[in-house]
């Protein structure tokens, strides 16, 4: 890009920061020393391909989303949580809130994510363990009492059963007196990948996303600011996937939900900023930066150039960021204060909208209140110490994370090919669906983590305090424990709950549930009755078991 077209760019950007509401900071360095917003080439100066970098706030994105980056507004605190029941998660809910969080992520256990009632067979021993045990409604007004819905941003992390358990947020909404209107947050709903990856579905594909178009017209129509999926890597990348293949299969997923939301003729301005994203961000330092860089330019492309999208907000890529899970080690797990740190910070210059810091203990148990803080207090130091707010995109045009920035993006481009190859009419859809009926995905998922841990096991790859300096003075953590009365009570609770409602009125709503399931109506109005009546996530997931039948997967060797 020759000098003339840089400082064309550099004024409009000036222009564009100038009228944008800034953060009342001190944005000087800890010496005192003002700092630029933004820094580029020296004015006057050429310099080749700049327009795949180009300024924040403009079109490719690489550089981030808004001409002021965090000087603006920061990336907003949201820490993933929940365990046991719904009361004590609120309680932890309320001391992230008061210690400066500024967004809820709600964890559910095993059997919620499943579709399952406290009280089946299946559930035992698993109730509360890996999240909060939610039931029914009833359970949602426990969850969010004394926080008011209307008034903060709120993420649910659930894919196989999340359209009924929104349904139940929605009712717990209404309970409160909100304008479900004008509720802001997100459900993950990412059906894909949980055939990809995590495996916490319930149907086959096509019920599954039915439901996600049916949830997308809804909000799209209803709830506008609410964002119905956010399309996961996180999971994607747990299982053993390299950045690249993290990258690739998560936007080639989000182009596969573009492509539903078109077949429902919906407009892709108006649906295409409900949807946003979550990435690991994992220990490889300039990688993730690069590859959070690469994600905003190839989804803007491709929104631009494939979907027709024109307005600026469908070409944002938005997303959550988690520090990397399988990167804590149980060995020395004071470790993972730095892990998290580190993982953090490149979410951070990579440019993340929000952010979760994984807790120190939590490749052990659930955290507990003091590892829960510290980890909310590495973001604070992040945020409000080390100057790393006071300028956007502060690595752009370094030499490295520009090529690293520039590969990542390139081996995306040839894995989205590949998927195109693989279906019948070339859409990312076709390629998503058969690819999954074929295990293409896992085996080159299992592929990437067999190399990796071959790495590991000839220490080619070092892990500290694992096959590294495993030498230590470290005394054995106190640990959260989540008691079996847990279940107990939440059974008892489930019971009495059932006997108070009316069933016939709960038989009445779960029947024109599966009659609504037969026609291509909406189904959020019917379900959205049933959870007011008060029937159960078992109920309603069992209701359309028998309607749709299971998703069992092929057995592959």
């Amino acid at each position: 890009m020759d000098a003339a077209e840089i400082d064309a760019g550099r004024e409009r950007w000036q222009r564009r920061y100038d009228a944008a509401r800034k953060r009342d900071a001190d944005f000087t360095t800890l010496s005192g020393n003002q700092v630029e917003p933004v820094y580029g080439p020296p004015p006057g100066t050429p310099y080749p391909d700049f327009e795949r970098i180009g300024w924040p706030g403009e079109f490719p994105y690489t550089r981030g989303l808004y001409p002021t980056g965090y000087r603006g507004r920061t990336w907003t605190i949201r820490q993933f949580a929940g365990f046991g029941n719904a009361r004590q998660t609120n309680e932890r809910y309320k001391m992230i809130l008061a210690a400066g969080g500024g967004g809820l992520s709600v964890a559910f256990d095993m059997p919620t994510l499943m579709g399952r009632d406290s009280d089946d067979a299946q559930s035992l021993g698993e109730v509360g363990h890996c999240g909060v045990a939610i039931d029914s409604a009833a359970d949602m007004d426990v969850l969010f009492e004394g926080i008011p819905l209307q008034d903060v941003t709120t993420s649910m992390t659930i894919s196989g059963p999340a359209v009924p358990v929104f349904c139940m947020y929605l009712v717990a909404a209404e309970r409160q007196g909100a304008d479900l209107g004008k509720l802001d947050g997100t459900l993950q709903t990412d059906i894909f990948k949980e055939y990809i990856a995590q495996k916490e579905w319930l149907f086959e594909p096509e019920p599954h996303l039915r439901l996600i178009g049916d949830l997308m017209e809804y909000c799209a129509a209803e709830i506008p600011k609410y964002k119905p999926l956010s399309v996961s890597g996180y999971h994607i990348r747990e299982a053993g996937a390299t950045a690249a293949q993290e990258l690739a299969y998560t936007l080639a997923d989000g182009f596969g939900y573009v492509e539903l939301g078109l077949s429902r003729g919906l407009d892709v301005n108006q649906f295409a900023p409900g949807l946003s994203f979550f990435f690991d961000s994992h220990l490889d330092f300039f990688e993730e930066i690069a590859k959070f860089r690469a994600a905003r330019r190839i989804w803007a492309r491709h929104l631009r150039d494939e979907y027709g999208a024109t307005s600026e907000k469908a070409l944002w890529l938005k997303f959550h960021t988690q520090t990397a899970g399988v990167s804590l080690t149980a060995q020395q797990p004071v470790n993972n204060v730095v892990r998290t740190a580190v993982e953090a910070l490149a979410a951070v210059l990579g440019g993340t909208n929000s952010l979760h810091t994984n807790a120190l203990d939590e490749t052990l148990a659930l955290p507990t209140d003091e590892s829960a803080e510290i980890a909310l207090r590495t973001q604070q130091v992040l945020m409000e110490e080390t100057g790393v707010v006071n300028v956007a995109d502060p690595l752009g045009g370094s030499w490295y994370v520009e090529a690293l920035t520039d590969r990542i993006e390139a081996e995306a481009e040839e894995i989205f090919a590949r998927i195109r190859e693989l279906g019948h009419d070339g859409s990312i859809t076709a390629g998503i669906l058969r690819g999954i009926e074929d295990g293409w995905f896992t085996a080159h998922i299992a592929e990437a983590a067999f190399t990796y841990q071959q790495a590991l096991e000839k220490n080619a790859k070092r892990i500290v305090g694992v096959n590294a300096h495993t030498g230590t003075v470290a005394k054995e953590l106190e640990i959260l424990r989540v008691s079996h009365e847990v279940e107990v009570e939440q059974r008892r609770m489930l019971g009495a709950r059932r006997q108070e409602r009316d069933p016939v009125r709960v038989k009445a709503a779960l029947e024109e549930l599966v009659a609504v399931s037969r026609t291509r109506e909406n189904m959020i109005p019917a379900m959205l009755e049933a959870a007011r009546a008060e029937a159960t996530l078992g109920e309603i997931c069992d209701a359309l078991r028998g309607e749709w039948g299971v998703y069992r997967e092929p057995a592959r060797f």
